[in-house]
């Protein structure tokens, strides 16, 4: 028993002693700058010129999309319940667009197509919307994980053995659709009954779930607005503002009913779709090939130090020596919040912010592209707390005080 408490006393001073060597330095220099605004998500060259523009006082005036996204409550009470719910909607609608979704169609297409096709429309509706389902309550699921517990949309994603998971499901249905595989859930079918349900309606309900744990990595400004408002709402003791995150699940979960209903009327199977099989079977095991590259290269991340450098820094003391700078030279700052894991990060970085007219905008800050990609570690927890941050990538512009 007094080994058990000395343990457990080491332990305690263990822990102490690690948060009282967590470096905070980064605090006093950024008490001299001010938030002039934020923003969220993959932009092209266009939104990310105007997202500038508003930050520097020039913008254009804003669409009810830029509105809602820069303020979700204050659009909420001028607009009302109605056309906020058409609006998340319409968003959930346009995350089918993202990049995290993107590479999902062809997945989503083999598993769907396969059940729907050569039967009747009914048949290809209701497994897209089985397939919705998925998405919708998956989606619903993660939204509520960041209003209720504080989590960050995403962070799933930056576990390497969550890809690994990803990886090794895409990698079989690979196989399946080579034939080497042959998937059979007919078995979980014993005791539904009357239901009907069969291997094709689980598997479409379980891609639309992984569909949607993939598109958490991918974070949009109408993810954060509606986070943002429904956390609002529920700090106001209006629970039904938690509906919010499985209203833009059900945006994204719209158009797959009736793709589902359209490869019903496929042509018979024959020797055609032996090929396009083959097609999907290379597609998703590219996607295998990915998922499982991104899991190793997060393992190394978690097990080599982070390093600062010119363009991309992790550490505090980096964080801080680029504050001071900027603040002596007396210029904004421009804070790209980035992760080894986000689709939207890589995309942003391979166009937007290769536009020679977007550098030459940027070429009045201080640029910090801040790696977050161990986003539940320090110091990379503590900042993104401090600026409020529940989602990659974001972006912060600072001005330093007068």
């Amino acid at each position: 028993m007094k080994k058990l408490i000395l343990f457990y006393l080491l332990l305690a001073a263990a822990l102490t002693g690690a948060a009282q060597t967590t470096d905070t330095s980064w605090q006093e220099p950024l008490q001299k700058f001010t938030v002039t605004t934020t923003g969220s998500g993959y932009m092209d060259s266009t939104a990310f010129t105007g997202f500038l523009n508003h930050a520097e006082g020039a913008g254009q005036p804003r669409s009810f999309y830029e509105r809602f996204s820069e303020d979700p409550v204050v659009f909420f009470q001028q607009w009302g319940l109605w056309r906020t719910l058409l609006l998340i909607l319409l968003g959930g609608l346009a995350l089918n667009l993202t990049p995290c979704v993107l590479p999902m169609i062809p997945v989503n297409l083999a598993i769907i197509g396969a059940g729907a096709q050569s039967e009747s429309r009914k048949k290809g509706f209701a497994l897209g919307t089985v397939y919705g389902l998925g998405i919708t309550v998956v989606y619903g699921i993660l939204g509520l994980a960041v209003v209720l517990v504080g989590a960050r949309f995403g962070t799933l994603n930056a576990s390497p053995w969550f890809n690994m998971g990803i990886a090794a499901i895409f990698l079989v249905l690979s196989l399946s659709m080579f034939g080497v595989l042959h998937i059979d859930l007919s078995r979980f079918q014993n005791g539904l009954g009357r239901m009907h349900f069969n291997s094709r309606f689980i598997s479409s309900f379980v891609m639309g779930g992984v569909a949607a744990l993939l598109a958490g990595a991918c974070v949009a400004p109408v993810v954060i607005a509606v986070l943002l408002l429904a956390g609002n709402l529920y700090a106001q003791g209006v629970a039904a503002g938690l509906i919010f995150p499985f209203v833009l699940g059900l945006g994204m979960a719209m158009p797959w009913p009736f793709v589902g209903a359209g490869l019903s009327f496929l042509p018979k199977p024959g020797r055609w779709m032996e090929w396009i099989k083959r097609g999907f079977g290379l597609l998703i095991l590219l996607l295998a090939v990915y998922y499982g590259l991104l899991a190793a290269r997060l393992l190394k991340h978690n097990e080599t130090p982070a390093k600062g450098e010119e363009y991309r820094i992790s550490r505090a003391a980096d964080f801080r020596v680029a504050l001071d700078g900027a603040f002596a030279a007396h210029q904004p700052v421009f804070i790209d919040f980035w992760a080894d894991w986000c689709k939207n990060c890589h995309a942003m970085d391979s166009s937007t912010f290769k536009d020679s007219e977007v550098r030459k905008r940027l070429e009045r800050y201080v640029v910090i592209q801040f790696d977050a990609t161990n986003n539940n570690e320090s110091p990379a927890k503590e900042i993104l707390d401090h600026f409020g941050i529940v989602g990659l990538p974001t972006y912060v512009i600072l001005e330093p005080v007068e």
